[in-house]
């Protein structure tokens, strides 16, 4: 596949796939880390849910909305952070998150009332804003089309991880109560102050572009950067109508619609997850939210074989579309009545499984035809009807629950949703050669 860079190349073979392994290896493991800790204080109201609802006394919509507020805010600085990140400095940008969402993080613990809740919950999303599209952004001055989708499992890796690591956690941290404080709160704290330490590491570690890393080879730099710049060249940026230019691009919106559909029911099933399983186990608040570890644990391996199936054969919208459609078919599968309880948790493993398969080519596709700005705008575009999506999936599955809908029912929803997702990806358009440096406006697919 690197055949294709030779000729503008200065460095032998040899170097050439030092550099690539060099970077990989100082940035992906790094940013693995920020978004587990990210994710992880996102989606740990779901393990501390089902304690702290005890304690306050809040009703299933109370937490749906709860937890759906937390993408008004995440909306609000989508576009401008993915720009912020093309056009000024990444790890600036990404310390200031890091920092100001561990705090909302921590204060999650000290809420007394829904209004509370509802107020953390916004400042959180706030806080936390553009770091997703950023980081997206961040990768393509870093990591050419060729190795894209793998570097972008790496990051995507991190969903299953903080899911499969946070549900243990919790589930021991649910039993403390240190220093007169339950459980629940030392959830919120212990998993929050990791980003703040993490945001002012990230101020020194982070390298903005592959020009300024003194960490690599003056010819490695040059290679690098003469690469990156050659796939830019080959798709100019025209960053004042960037907006206008992705706004009407048929893709944009086949995207967005996409991931808004598929995240309905993906947010919806990792926020209510374990209630759904203490639902129909009867077990514990701790026995619960550790049951929920194994969809995840299987979601890693689905992440990687993702990456690497889609690099390899150049595919990207065929694998979104067949982990979607696996993910749709699991959910329906665990929603047949009459299962007991393991066969159920079966199903709900595969679902897992698929449901982290389709992340990583999806990310890739709205990289294939759109400039560098139009990119960074389109990813900010998509990234919020991603996230808009939360604000519609936990609020409409609280307030079914709280009307007696059974989680069967809950789960043929988000099957539903799953479905329609790859449907509106089935109809994404890309270049007749997309895996290759330069997109072609011939559409055939």
């Amino acid at each position: 596949m690197w055949s294709q860079y030779m000729h503008s190349a200065e460095l032998p073979p040899a170097g050439i796939e030092g550099t690539r392994r060099k970077v990989a290896w100082r940035i992906l493991p790094y940013v693995f880390a920020l978004y587990v800790v990210a994710y992880l204080d996102r989606a740990n109201i779901s393990f501390a849910k089902l304690a702290m609802a005890a304690d306050l006394k809040f009703s299933e919509q109370v937490f749906g909305d709860g937890i759906g507020i937390f993408f008004i805010g995440y909306l609000l600085l989508e576009i401008p952070g993915a720009l912020l990140v093309e056009h000024w400095s990444a790890r600036k940008w990404f310390s200031r998150i890091l920092i100001s969402w561990g705090i909302c993080a921590v204060l999650m613990a000290f809420v007394r009332t829904p209004t509370q809740f509802y107020i953390v919950r916004f400042l959180l999303g706030m806080a936390e804003a553009g770091f997703f599209p950023g980081i997206i952004v961040y990768f393509m001055h870093w990591f050419p089309k060729a190795d894209r989708a793998r570097a972008l499992s790496g990051l995507i890796l991190a969903v299953p991880f903080s899911l499969a690591l946070g549900a243990p956690v919790s589930a021991l941290l649910l039993k403390v109560h240190w220093l007169g404080l339950a459980g629940w709160q030392w959830v919120f704290i212990l998993e929050g102050l990791p980003a703040v330490v993490l945001g002012i590491v990230t101020l020194f570690y982070l390298t903005d572009r592959p020009q300024q890393a003194a960490w690599l080879k003056p010819e490695s730099r040059a290679w690098l950067a003469g690469i990156l710049e050659n796939e830019k060249q080959l798709n100019p940026s025209t960053p004042r109508g960037a907006l206008r230019q992705a706004l009407r691009e048929p893709n944009t919106w086949l995207l967005g619609l996409g991931i808004l559909a598929t995240n309905i029911g993906g947010y919806a099933f990792v926020f209510w997850l374990p209630t759904t399983v203490q639902n129909l186990s009867g077990g514990s608040a701790s026995s619960a939210a550790a049951w929920t570890t194994l969809p995840y644990v299987l979601g890693l391996f689905s992440v990687l074989w993702s990456g690497r199936s889609s690099d390899r054969t150049g595919d990207r919208k065929w694998h979104c579309v067949a982990g979607q459609t696996a993910t749709a078919v699991c959910l329906a599968a665990s929603a047949i009545p009459g299962q007991p309880f393991l066969l159920v948790m079966f199903w709900l493993s595969l679902t897992g499984m698929a449901a982290f398969f389709w992340g990583s080519p999806f990310w890739v596709l709205p990289t294939l035809t759109l400039t560098q700005s139009a990119a960074a705008v389109a990813i900010g575009f998509i990234n919020m009807c991603a996230n808009l999506a939360g604000f519609i999936g936990s609020p409409i599955v609280g307030r079914l629950r709280d009307r007696g809908f059974s989680a069967q029912n809950c789960l043929l929803l988000l099957a539903a949703c799953y479905l329609v997702g790859a449907v509106f990806v089935a109809m994404v358009r890309l270049p007749a050669n997309p895996g290759e440096p330069g997109p072609r406006r011939d559409c055939s697919k």
